[in-house]
């Protein structure tokens, strides 16, 4: 009769850029050279928000899970602090597939990555830029700025200009960055305002946590300008899209459009919001859906109860 594998975590850390980055570890017990998948989050998000649910049931199939968390944000290294740069956090996506590469104790030749919201924007550039990976999961993915400044609506991204002009004076001149709120309520200046937003992002953080509801505002214009979807015709590994039916953050026609270009890509739609892919019924069966196609495409070792 076939188990679930039990598993440890241990706290890791790993060099990137001028700095490190925190993460966590699970490793299926008793397995021998598991696959690894490495998990990374959404915008300003940190790992205790819900990767670690994630990777418990990746761990729990018998694949090892790296969550992290960017440099500038949590318990990772990087100045100044709450820093969103997606040029820094694509790098260090690749270094934790660096030192991925450098474990003893995980396959190194059956990697996927895994990426949600900004995070699975990330995925489909790192999965473009990586084709000795096995596999990639987008969920809920960031594929194109434009489409989510449209989104939020014009009048929300006029709000947002002074404090932004104020951020690159304060660049400038070498001071402690002008912050913008990641989430907050409809109406309201922030990177997101949808009604769901602020909720959804509250849900998501366990007691203790490290999450700030704040960006350094100079990211605006770079997350307009970011459309990683357009890298997913580039995508020669299997890939998985999971979206959002009623997505208000990373609206669903762009992505379904992009989804439709990657060459091994595999798409699955549930009617649930952005936020709630990471919890309750809708968790449930998203992460047997992933769970499925990693093991279909990293083949981990079955647990085995014995009679």
């Amino acid at each position: 009769m076939t188990t679930a594998h039990s598993f440890t975590r241990q706290d890791i850390t790993f060099p990137s850029g001028d700095s490190t980055c925190a993460g966590w570890l699970y490793l299926p017990t008793g397995v021998t050279s598991p696959p690894v998948v490495v998990l990374g989050h959404g915008l300003g998000a940190t790992r205790e928000m819900r990767l670690d649910a994630f990777a418990e049931r990746f761990a729990e199939a018998g694949i090892a899970a790296v969550a992290f968390t960017y440099r500038h944000f949590g318990d990772s290294g990087g100045q100044p602090r709450q820093l969103l740069s997606i040029k820094r956090q694509l790098a260090d996506w690749d270094a934790a597939l660096a030192h991925v590469k450098t474990r003893p104790d995980v396959d190194r030749s059956r990697v996927a990555v895994w990426g949600s919201s900004f995070g699975g924007g990330h995925a489909i550039t790192v999965a473009s830029r990586h084709p000795e990976l096995r596999a990639a999961v987008a969920q809920c993915p960031f594929t194109d700025g434009l489409a989510s400044a449209l989104a939020l609506g014009p009048l929300a991204s006029l709000r947002m200009a002074p404090v932004l002009a104020r951020d690159l004076v304060t660049r400038v001149r070498g001071r402690a960055p002008a912050m913008v709120p990641i989430a907050s309520a409809p109406g309201s200046p922030a990177l997101m305002n949808a009604p769901d937003a602020l909720p959804g992002y509250q849900a998501l953080q366990p007691p203790g946590t490290t999450f700030r509801n704040e960006v350094a505002a100079r990211v605006i214009p770079t997350i307009a300008a970011y459309r990683p979807g357009r890298a997913a015709k580039k995508v020669t590994i299997p890939i998985l899209f999971c979206v959002s039916n009623t997505d208000s953050v990373t609206p669903p026609a762009q992505t379904l459009r992009y989804a439709g270009t990657a060459p091994r890509g595999e798409i699955k739609r549930y009617d649930a919001g952005h936020f709630d892919f990471y919890t309750g019924e809708t968790f449930e069966q998203l992460v047997r859906d992933q769970t499925e196609f990693l093991i279909r495409l990293l083949h981990p070792a079955p647990a085995v109860q014995t009679p």
